[in-house]
């Protein structure tokens, strides 16, 4: 990855991680239940599968961000854990599964993702709404938020998903356009903001996207992203720190202070984004319950520079 001249930025080739991105191990017992039930259900989680620096905090929370469509993505984004390959189709009784593992964990914020599934017509999209579907019929008070690949820019696709009525929509840009051939080659920084314009012109849809930093990416690339994303609509945009999820992924070109996070937050609502959730753990769905309803408030209480630090 190619260096940033940023002098704020912490080196962090062969370096220790520093004090902001340590994690402690899990010390409840709400934990392993989380991870049972999630296995009992043979069900699949971002949380593990992308060996997410929060899944102690998020498993003890009882909460988990499912992901559905299968274990093996057909994209190959360099940050990314998830395994790349040939998937399998999709598991028609998966919504089912996911509806009775929410309802058995007593989650009122549900949060999907799903691998990237280029082999299929819609893109999984109708796989969406069939979750959305099961899960109202399920647990009808709880919030549904649904983070989604780009279907290949097939509006068609992304209708059906705006369709099924999710009250969040997230679709995240990653990274600033300038990294895309090194960090998502198969993406396009465009393709994901018409996305984005597309779920906000929807009425009452709350669109959600986010970017991580650490790359290699200057603080003006950083706050243009910010600029796209207001400009696209999302009320919601999270930025957290990349940290590599094994020795086969690039490491980081620098450990971002917490510092730098709060200045952005601030530049986001200084233009109008209410909801800045930044910080050098942050990811899309960390808290996700929690900052829906602060969002949907009006709030920025819950939108500090620096949470989840």
């Amino acid at each position: 990855m190619t260096a940033d001249p940023n002098p704020s930025a912490s080196p962090a080739r062969g370096k220790r991680l520093p004090p902001w991105l340590k994690v402690g191990l899990p010390r409840s017992a709400d934990f392993a239940r989380t991870a049972s039930l999630v296995a009992a259900h043979g069900l699949c989680t971002v949380c593990k599968n992308a060996r997410c620096p929060n899944i102690f905090e998020c498993y003890s929370r009882g909460t988990a961000t499912f992901l559905i469509l299968g274990e093996r993505c057909t994209r190959g984004c360099t940050f990314c854990n998830i395994a790349s390959g040939p998937p399998s189709p999709p598991d028609p009784d998966e919504p089912q599964r996911v509806a009775r593992a929410a309802l058995e964990l007593g989650v009122r914020h549900v949060v999907v993702t799903s691998v990237t599934r280029d082999d299929l017509p819609d893109g999984g999209a109708g796989h969406f709404a069939a979750v959305t579907a099961r899960l109202r019929e399920t647990l009808p008070g709880a919030g549904v938020e649904l983070l989604t690949p780009d279907f290949g820019g097939c509006a068609a696709s992304l209708d059906v998903v705006l369709d099924a009525g999710p009250d969040i929509f997230n679709h995240n840009v990653e990274t600033v356009p300038e990294l895309y051939p090194l960090v998502r080659p198969q993406a396009d920084y465009g393709r994901s903001l018409a996305v984005l314009r597309r779920a906000a012109s929807r009425p009452g849809m709350r669109v959600k996207s986010g970017f991580m930093l650490g790359f290699g990416e200057r603080p003006d690339q950083a706050r243009r992203v910010i600029e796209d994303l207001a400009r696209a609509g999302c009320a919601m945009i999270t930025v957290g720190q990349y940290l590599r999820p094994s020795r086969r992924h690039p490491e980081p070109v620098r450990y971002v202070h917490p510092d730098e996070f709060a200045e952005l937050a601030a530049f986001g609502r200084d233009i109008g984004v209410a909801g800045m959730f930044c910080g050098p753990l942050v990811r899309s769905s960390y808290h996700a319950d929690e900052r829906a309803a602060a969002q949907e408030a009006g709030s920025t209480a819950a939108a500090g520079g620096c949470d989840g630090a």
